[in-house]
């Protein structure tokens, strides 16, 4: 049993992960019949198909207009025609009051595309998509009915999204909805029975640098202290006589020369250049009200359209029954045989 929280996180590096509707397949796979993503969630052959899916891309799922698909098919409809006793909801005041007793299976698209960064979906008043936080707790009231148990994927794909537009507070505000999606997790289970692990597929160029006083904002500009660990007033100054931030990226759309969407000087979210100048008025003059706007992009020295991943090891955590397997240094692929030998598919 597997729910979605949200769509993929991570930009495009094969054709076959874009596939989301029949309208974004290669014509050979069109002509084969391939089965879209969105196909294949609805068509699901295995059992009775998936007992939870929540989250965005709902445009994938209908034909023009509204959405994006080219057959003209109605996959909401097909899934309802299918699974008359099943519930589907298109926002957040339907998935809430969605009776978790009686609803199941359960398919949830909120938005068109992605997922709102949560900064944005907050905003709203009163939201109208749930919070990850939410679906979460909902697809476990659903799911932890069943005496068999489950398998329950959660993802907080935006704040891979919030890394690629060099934008860390966005980023960081999605981890942190992630470890309320992962508090709403350990609540609505029990430890002796339910393993639960949290990992990343993939690091990100983001850096701590300068060594801020104990307390600084992380978003802020860098005020120090000096030997003994007196904190001092002012923000520290680099070599050039400007100011900086704790935060920065190695690369990606932060980088201040002038490019064809913004011109020279700190960038805003979003930004997506195709071409940049070069840097000619140095590093700009920067406050602590514009770091620490939602909108403001961390300096980047390499100008890139996105800012790219990095190569660094990222964590596993692990908690229940099988959480020893989770040890040690490992190559990703392990984790695959870690979960297929607490759910007893395999011998550890």
């Amino acid at each position: 049993t597997v729910t979605h929280a949200t769509p993929a996180g991570c930009y495009a590096h094969t054709p076959e992960r874009n596939w989301e509707n029949d309208a974004m397949l290669s014509p050979p796979a069109r002509a084969a019949g391939f089965p879209d993503i969105a196909r294949q969630l609805v068509e699901e052959k295995h059992g009775d198909g998936i007992d939870v899916v929540l989250g965005g891309g709902r445009a994938n799922f209908l034909p023009a207009p509204g959405g994006s698909r080219g057959d003209g098919r109605d996959l909401v409809a097909e899934w309802r025609k299918r699974f008359p006793a099943g519930r589907y909801a298109s926002s957040r005041d339907e998935l809430i009051a969605l009776d978790a007793k009686q609803a199941r299976p359960v398919l949830g698209l909120f938005t068109p595309e992605h997922m709102s960064y949560e900064i944005e979906r907050k905003s709203a008043v009163p939201p109208s998509e749930p919070s990850l936080a939410e679906m979460t707790g909902k697809a476990l009231d659903v799911l932890t009915r069943s005496p068999k148990g489950f398998f329950l994927m959660v993802e907080g794909g935006r704040i891979d999204h919030g890394h690629h537009a060099g934008n860390a507070q966005r980023a960081l505000t999605e981890t942190i909805e992630l470890a309320h999606a992962v508090k709403v997790a350990l609540e609505k289970t029990n430890p002796n029975d339910t393993l639960i692990v949290v990992t990343a597929d993939h690091s990100h160029t983001l850096t701590i640098s300068g060594y801020p006083k104990r307390g600084n904002p992380i978003l802020g500009l860098v005020v120090g202290s000096n030997g003994e660990g007196a904190a001092g007033g002012e923000p520290v100054k680099d070599l050039t006589g400007r100011p900086y931030t704790t935060l920065s990226y190695a690369n990606g759309p932060g980088y201040t020369g002038k490019s064809d969407a913004q011109p020279e000087g700190a960038k805003r979210f979003p930004h997506r250049p195709t071409t940049v100048e070069g840097v000619k008025l140095g590093r700009p003059e920067l406050s602590n009200a514009q770091v620490q706007d939602p909108d403001y992009l961390q300096e980047a020295p390499v100008a890139l359209g996105a800012e790219t991943h990095a190569g660094e090891d990222v964590p596993i955590y692990a908690g229940g029954p099988g959480a020893a397997l989770f040890h040690g240094v490992q190559e990703q692929n392990f984790v695959y045989h870690a979960l297929a030998a607490a759910l007893g598919l395999a011998t550890p």
